[in-house]
């Protein structure tokens, strides 16, 4: 029986208007039902998936060609194929409103402010396009990005899109080698980079960086320079001249007269983006994503999941090398503005993120689990001191958001709010779990699965379990199951990504629990599950408890291998001045036995000056592991901290008992 109270429960004004309850009567009325439930409604969803995504379509309103069959092969996941008879374009969805509205709000934390509207964007997608056709590119071909968080990326984007050319970005701050072993396997025909960025309040200038790269990429024709500031001229003398090197503003100047756009009519499962896995076992697969795939879940998330509606301003902190930047981008397709940010979150003050929201009266605020944690642990509170009166939504990702975290931000930031911590990926660019605006926020929970997605876990023996831990699966088709993986036509590594451990079920390769309240709890990475003689424990469950102690910042734990079996190694990073003294030790073991488990404590705990992470601000579980064991790290281009690896090196306190 339940016990606790929720932290939020929507008020029934908040449900009757939401989408998800709107899209509740639509599905009733059109088939002559009636749900008292989610539950109902949802495996209403997985018992007519043709139905549902064929309802899903009519009720975002997509624009395209839509003809059945809605769904081929849905016995089998791997093989299925939504909407093949289908015809759509991605950019044409994003682009449908043509008004002086405010399309995008650009902030960086050097204090420039830009604003586009819908017709500014019109006008600037076409003139990309033609410079496009100008090179000849034709759909199919791929374009590379190493692009900064700008107006003009999401603009160069869309004009790709427009014409059926494939789009593949990257943040700027990744190293030479980071960015071959990613383009070099797509074999890109224009290059796309940004002349500069600044972060932390540091200047970074990017031009030799492209000339590097561009000297290792074969197929590259053109080289597109966007800049981050467009009012600071930029001198590209030095790139390839073969390469035929184009500045924006020579683009603008070239083009000088706005086109119509023109919109090419593609099948729904038209490769539109290359995602990439993020590369610390080898080099980063390609993940490719179709284009009604991905508009559709999109649309499906943002409207019946986030409840983003026309005039909404919708904000994700992200870089263009994280896939939250291609779902924030796509919620143009609702009717919403964007909040585009670039920078640090927590520089010229750990405020700016939330001087945004509050100056642009911000309805969604998307960020990063470990953000919402910074902010809690370094005592920030923007509640008093920020007019969040429009703020609806806050979602988080990018790792599991722990219970205090949960209680944070409905004690420091605004207490009438959807806190939706939402799990997806760059495997389906989606989620698998989500908030939903018609229930109740539980602490530590994940609202629960996304309509149309058959979640489960699953024990090691591929049985369907709740109120237990084990693998997060889905066992149906869903639209968004990415196409595959570039060039690999046989689809035999894709096929042992995500299918190889179950029979025809996806294995998404997180630990997870279904709870009591049918929400959903994330553990961590199951390739990082810790396995102390046969018990297997989540590596986020004692992150939660070690991180409580005020003397910790952030903490990593692996297994070693000792003794015929494992043990847990937990390394800390400590606030300045705090040494890891014996008495300190105990404390923290101790907090991690009274609140999880025995098993839960680790062997040792060892003091480190930081701890390696992605750039999405990841931490690198196996990375550390290889090394504690002298195994070697297969990619340390995919870490943002590379040098740290350094640290975890024949420790000598691990070779002892």
């Amino acid at each position: 029986m339940l016990t606790a109270k929720p932290l939020w429960e929507p008020c029934p004004s908040q449900i009757n208007t939401s989408h998800m309850r709107q899209f509740q009567n639509f599905i009733e009325r059109r088939h002559n039902l009636y749900f008292q439930t989610y539950t109902q409604l949802h495996n209403w969803s997985l018992e007519n998936l043709d139905l549902f995504w064929a309802d899903v379509w009519n009720y975002v309103d997509i624009i395209g060609t839509k003809e059945p069959p809605f769904l081929d092969t849905p016995e089998d996941i791997m093989e299925a194929v939504f909407f093949p008879a289908c015809t759509l374009n991605y950019a044409q969805n994003l682009l449908r409103n043509s008004s002086q509205k405010e399309a995008i709000v650009f902030w960086s934390e050097k204090g420039t402010k830009r604003r586009l509207t819908y017709a500014d964007l019109h006008d600037q997608v076409g003139r990309v396009i033609q410079y496009y056709q100008s090179l000849n590119l034709t759909k199919g071909d791929c374009i590379a990005a190493m692009v900064a968080n700008t107006p003009e990326t999401l603009i160069a984007m869309l004009a790709a899109s427009a014409l059926g050319l494939i789009w593949s970005s990257c943040s700027p701050d990744f190293g030479v080698q980071g960015i071959l072993d990613r383009f070099q396997q797509i074999k890109p025909r224009l290059f796309i980079g940004t002349d500069e960025y600044y972060y932390g309040g540091k200047h970074f200038p990017c031009l030799d960086k492209i000339q590097q790269v561009v000297a290792q990429l074969s197929t590259v024709e053109a080289i597109f320079i966007l800049p981050y500031d467009p009012k600071t001229p930029v001198s590209i003398n030095h790139l390839p001249p073969l390469s035929k090197p184009k500045r924006y503003e020579d683009l603008l100047a070239l083009f000088p007269e706005p086109q119509p756009i023109f919109f090419e009519s593609l099948p729904f499962n038209h490769p539109l983006f290359i995602t990439f896995s993020s590369g610390t076992t080898g080099v980063p697969k390609c993940i490719v994503h179709g284009a009604g795939n991905v508009l559709l879940q999109h649309m499906k998330e943002h409207q019946l999941h986030c409840d983003i509606k026309p005039g909404d301003r919708v904000f994700y902190f992200s870089t263009c090398g994280w896939m939250m930047w291609n779902w924030h981008v796509s919620a143009l397709a609702s009717g919403a503005t964007l909040l585009l940010f670039e920078g640090s979150p927590v520089f010229p003050t750990p405020h700016i993120l939330f001087d945004l929201a509050s100056e642009e009266k911000m309805t969604l605020f998307g960020t990063g689990s470990k953000f919402i944690d910074t902010l809690r642990k370094r005592n920030i509170t923007p509640l008093p001191k920020h007019d969040l009166s429009k703020l609806r939504v806050l979602t988080s990702t990018g790792g599991p958001l722990v219970a205090e975290s949960f209680d944070y931000i409905y004690q420091h930031i605004k207490a009438d709010l959807l806190v939706a911590s939402i799990s997806g990926g760059t495997d389906i660019l989606s989620c698998f779990v989500l908030g939903n605006p018609t229930h109740p926020v539980w602490r530590g929970e994940i609202q629960g699965p996304g309509l149309g997605m058959a979640v489960e876990v699953f024990d090691e023996n591929g049985a369907s379990v709740a109120q237990q831990k084990g693998e997060l699966v889905c066992t149906k088709p869903f639209p968004s199951r990415p196409l595959g993986f570039w060039e690999d036509h046989a689809q035999e590594k894709y096929k042992e990504a995500y299918f190889s451990k179950y029979p025809n079920t996806w294995n998404h390769g997180d630990f997870a629990e279904i709870t009591e309240n049918k929400g959903f709890i994330i553990y961590g990475r199951s390739d990082a599950i810790l396995n102390p003689g046969g018990i297997r424990i989540g590596t986020a469950e004692i992150y939660r408890q070690a991180e409580q102690h005020p003397s910790v910042v952030e903490s990593l734990a692996i297994s070693q291998q000792w003794d015929d079996d494992v043990r847990i190694v937990l390394f800390v990073v400590l606030h300045q001045d705090v040494r890891l003294t014996e008495a300190l030790q105990k404390e923290l073991k101790s907090l991690i036995r009274t609140n999880t488990s025995p098993r839960h404590v680790p062997a040792k705990i060892i003091a480190v000056p930081e701890l390696p992470k992605t750039r999405s601000g990841k931490l690198v579980e196996l990375a550390v592991q290889k090394v504690v064991h002298g195994e070697d790290v297969l990619n340390i281009n995919s870490l943002e901290n590379p040098a740290c690896l350094a640290y975890f090196m024949d420790i000598a306190e691990l070779q002892l008992p």
